[in-house]
Order: C-alpha cells, then sequence, then structure tokens
C-alpha cells in the first residue's frame, strides 16, 4: 500500500529546493513554538520517539498533503494527547481552556539544556546473533511494510524495497522502530549501514554511480 508520508522517489511532488544558508531557523514564531511544546510533550513519558513519528504518519491523507511540515507536528502531537489521555478533545476546542501542569515530569525552560544534551542513544544490547558483515551483499525484504503490525511504522522507505545493496560498517544493536513504535517493546537489533547504487534505487537516476547510504535494520535485509 501506498504510504503518503513516504516520498522518496515519487514522481510530481516537485523539485527539492535547498534553503540560502542564511535562511532563519523557523520561518513563523509559532513554528518554534511547536518544536517546543512537542518536545515539552514528550519529555512527559507516555510515548517514544518512534511513536510520534508514527503519529505523524498518521495524518489523514488530504491534510498530510495541504499540511505544513509544523501544522503536521501539532496534528499528531494533538492526537498523542488525545490518545494517552493527558487533555480530551474538548479541552483542545475550547476557546479558553483551563491552564493546568500536567506533571511534574514537564520540561520546564530550565531543564531544555540538560535535556537535549543528554540526548535520546537507542543502542542496546542484543542477543539476536549478527548475520552480516562489511562487504556482504544483500537484499531489502519486498513490500517495505512493517511485519509486526499491519500498516505500522518502518524505517525502511518504499524506494529501496527489493533493492540490492553492500554492508558498509555495523553500527551494533538499535531499538527496532517496527516494534517500539506499537508498544511492543524495544526489540533491539544489528543496525547496518547499506550502500546502494543509485540505478538500483533509480528507474534513470542523472548520476548512475551516486551511492546512497540507507541505515537498515536487520530484520529488514536478506542475503543476495
Amino acid at each position: 500500500m501506498s504510504r503518503v508520508h513516504d516520498m522518496g522517489g515519487r514522481f510530481g511532488d516537485g523539485p527539492v529546493i535547498p534553503e540560502p544558508e542564511d535562511a532563519p531557523v523557523f520561518h513563523k514564531d509559532w513554528h518554534a513554538r511547536a518544536l517546543a511544546v512537542t518536545l515539552a510533550a514528550g519529555a512527559l513519558g507516555k510515548w517514544n520517539i518512534d511513536t510520534s513519528r508514527h503519529a505523524r504518519e498518521c495524518v489523514g491523507n488530504t491534510d498530510y498533503a495541504r499540511f505544513s511540515y509544523y501544522e503536521k507536528w501539532i496534528a499528531a502531537l494533538a492526537d498523542l494527547l488525545v490518545a494517552t489521555d493527558l487533555v480530551s478533545r474538548d479541552d483542545l476546542s475550547a476557546s479558553d481552556p483551563e491552564q493546568q501542569a500536567l506533571s511534574d515530569k514537564a520540561m520546564t525552560a530550565d531543564k531544555v539544556a540538560a535535556v537535549l544534551g543528554k540526548g535520546g542513544p537507542a543502542d542496546r544490547d542484543s542477543d539476536i546473533p549478527i548475520r552480516f558483515a562489511a562487504g556482504d551483499t544483500v537484499v531489502t525484504r519486498r513490500p517495505a511494510d512493517n511485519r509486526l503490525v499491519d500498516g505500522g511504522h518502518t524505517r525502511l522507505p518504499a524506494y529501496a524495497a527489493g533493492a540490492r545493496g553492500r554492508i558498509l560498517m555495523l553500527h551494533g544493536s538499535h531499538v527496532l522502530p517496527d516494534s517500539n513504535a506499537h508498544g511492543l517493546g524495544e526489540a533491539p537489533e544489528p543496525l547496518y549501514a547499506v550502500v546502494f547504487p543509485a540505478a538500483e534505487l533509480w528507474a534513470a537516476p542523472e548520476h548512475p554511480d551516486d551511492e546512497v547510504v540507507l541505515d537498515l535494520w536487520q530484520s529488514y535485509l536478506e542475503p543476495a
């Protein structure tokens, strides 16, 4: 099934136009507030980064196509807040909502630097045996879907489904987004950097000898 957010290699969406180096980080004041409130709500511990990514993917197709970047963030955040019973739909639609602290875990301004500096490492120990070594030829699974949850989150892009590549390096074992996004546990497994020739991914690449490197989990791969 084609997923609206999985745009890599899709035709008809227009060119990618990089912004100039001196462009502002946020084009509108509310963009910064959207980022801030999303990070602050994430600090409540009711969901993880993979859950939040999937929430953005689940924004309705029509809205996803017409929303700007941070509108998608806010729409997904609203859905997460309601789904985790932190607020109600009535709270969100109220013209003068009551202001209250949601939790003592709320990220206040004085905590931001320390929280962002700490980051959220996803490397974990795993008992899953390593299948591949640098230089091995592999093929990605087709279709590029979540094998645990129908229509669920995955980090394997559709344009790379069924493609032949070469293992560049092993990153160690990391949390599997396909599981973590749906409350099924972190399920860490080996994560590899995989190199694909442009001609393997695109029907008519402008530079066929270019290479694309994707970080892919072991369960996405099979020996060639």
